[in-house]
């Protein structure tokens, strides 16, 4: 993974200089349709996937305010894995007003206006949801007007997936679904990039943020034209074999 490693002299003062971005990471309980945020990680780094500032929080509206809605999550069985991290001071408990706080002071302090996820398009609606149902809808967005919104999943499938290397590495894997279709997930891509097919994606907010800021910066690497607006079909990109 690519964290920030210690700089001297002219590199630190240049990395300070380079752009950042916030990537951010959630998980939810409740419905797919009404997604509410009881995990929610991030990372701010530069295009090279130089992370100088990463958190952990989990929501205490929903996680110890929804317990019964919790004891249903997806990943209800790691509920104990957080009571231990947040007993270490790995992960903090606040509420959901006070993460997004959080959050708009460090977009504040680093000049940032791009917040990435792979899915974002999920990711933001399901941060907006909470905030609302928490706060009885006197805030109803998350992040602050203006903010682009970039998929990081929509980069990938582009610029990785679309390969032919990529396309055999799945199918030599069984990284293939029943109806044919090739693995796009964050998961596999990092697999393939790590040629680690032993990974295992953690499914908690700050973990699969650093593994989505490697795939971002391995996208900007590939110095490609590439569409980093929100594509809810950007999975298709991956399901043409490629041709010989």
């Amino acid at each position: 993974m690519l964290y920030l490693k210690s700089s001297k002299g002219k590199e630190l003062k240049e990395m300070r200089k380079r752009e950042k971005f916030l990537v951010i990471d959630t998980e939810t309980c409740n419905s797919i349709e009404q997604p509410l945020v009881y995990d929610i990680g991030y990372a701010i780094c530069d295009r090279f996937g130089d992370i100088v500032v990463e958190r952990s929080f989990v929501v205490a509206e929903t996680f110890i305010g929804l317990k019964d809605t919790m004891e249903s999550a997806y990943y209800a069985e790691k509920i104990p894995q957080y009571w231990e991290d947040i007993k270490q001071g790995k992960r903090v408990v606040k509420s959901i007003f006070n993460i997004r706080k959080q959050i708009k002071e460090d977009m504040r302090a680093y000049k940032i206006n791009k917040v990435l996820a792979y899915n974002i398009n999920f990711d933001k609606r399901a941060l907006n949801n909470t905030i609302r149902y928490c706060l009885k809808s006197r805030l109803r967005w998350f992040f602050p007007f203006g903010v682009e919104y970039i998929c990081i999943w929509n980069m990938a499938c582009q610029v990785i997936c679309s390969q032919k290397k990529y396309y055999n590495f799945c199918v030599a894997n069984g990284y293939v679904s029943g109806k044919g279709n090739i693995s796009t997930s964050a998961e596999t891509v990092y697999r393939f990039l790590t040629n680690n097919i032993d990974f295992k994606e953690e499914h908690k907010g700050l973990e699969d943020v650093l593994i989505e800021t490697a795939i971002f910066a391995k996208c900007i690497a590939k110095k490609k034209r590439m569409s980093r607006k929100i594509n809810r079909g950007c999975w298709r990109l991956a399901q043409r074999k490629p041709r010989p």
